[in-house]
């Protein structure tokens, strides 16, 4: 009871506050003007040209991180799931960007990686050159003129190892009897995987999916580490920063928070119920 208690003081009480302040046109600056708004932030959050584009920014990144960190964590995966020395190892520091912090992740990407002048992706690209004979290639200047691209890179590049993880336990609860069988009757690689392989990751796939997509829409510490929200990148996490902070505006931020939230449980409602639904099929299989 106590562990109850105290999980509804610090989780539904702080939402249930969120949800009636966004009941109100609220703004911290003019406290004497503070009345109730009904349902009218939750229209003004829609119908904002800069709140839609944070929507649509929001939606192109979760999808664009979301869709290549799966492919490449099964290609990762794929390798990972054949026997070599070192397996352990590579594993090992394959992980290790997933368990980086956040906003370190993103400082080491802005810092090291796309400096224009220092920058490690740069410095390939010049070496790369040099071997052709190259002498003044081509130096993006990656966060100014390809922002978006910039935070998806860093999102992909700490986001892959999560996928993999995911679709590595997949691959090793393969039941290999069926592929041998299959070997024998004289199916090859690629007819193994997409016939027996790709069917019994659909449902770790799906898993992968939907707990990045929760996680992704919520992303703050990338956008605001490398962007801060500039040049088209802001997504629905910063503009409820800005709206809260910059603005002012408490009922309003209030309202696009709580919308993310309910967003949110609903990904996260259909992702329990795909993880109910593997361990059935796993204590079935058993």
């Amino acid at each position: 009871m106590p562990a109850l208690v105290f999980l509804i003081v610090v989780t539904q009480l702080p939402f249930a506050a969120t949800l009636v302040i966004s009941l109100f046109d609220w703004n911290s600056l003019y406290p004497e003007d503070r009345e109730f708004a009904g349902l009218s932030n939750f229209g003004t959050v829609v119908s904002t040209p800069e709140l839609r584009d944070a929507v649509l920014t929001t939606a192109v990144l979760t999808a664009a991180v979301v869709l290549v960190s799966l492919g490449l964590g099964l290609a990762v995966a794929l390798l990972l799931d054949r026997s070599f020395r070192g397996r352990a190892l590579v594993r090992t520091m394959l992980i290790a960007p997933f368990l980086l912090v956040p906003v370190a992740a993103a400082l080491l990407w802005k810092h090291m990686l796309l400096n224009p002048e220092y920058g490690l992706v740069n410095g390939v690209i010049n070496a790369l050159a040099g071997l052709f004979g190259v002498d003044d290639p081509p130096q993006p200047v990656w966060i100014s003129e390809m922002p978006l691209i910039a935070v998806e890179a860093a999102l992909i590049w700490q986001w892959t190892p999560f996928m993999m993880l995911i679709l590595l336990a997949g691959l090793q609860s393969r039941p290999l009897d069926v592929i041998e069988a299959a070997r024998i009757d004289g199916a090859g690689s690629w007819q193994i995987f997409r016939h027996i392989t790709l069917p019994h990751l659909r449902r770790y796939l799906e898993l992968g999916a939907l707990l990045g997509s929760i996680f992704i829409v919520q992303n703050f510490d990338a956008v605001y580490t490398l962007t801060s929200g500039g040049l088209g990148t802001a997504n629905l996490p910063y503009a409820i920063y800005q709206t809260f902070y910059k603005s002012h505006e408490y009922g309003l931020a209030s309202a696009a928070g709580v919308l993310v939230v309910i967003g949110s449980i609903a990904l996260a409602t259909f992702a329990l119920r795909v993880v109910s639904s593997l361990f059935s099929e796993e204590v079935s299989r058993g």
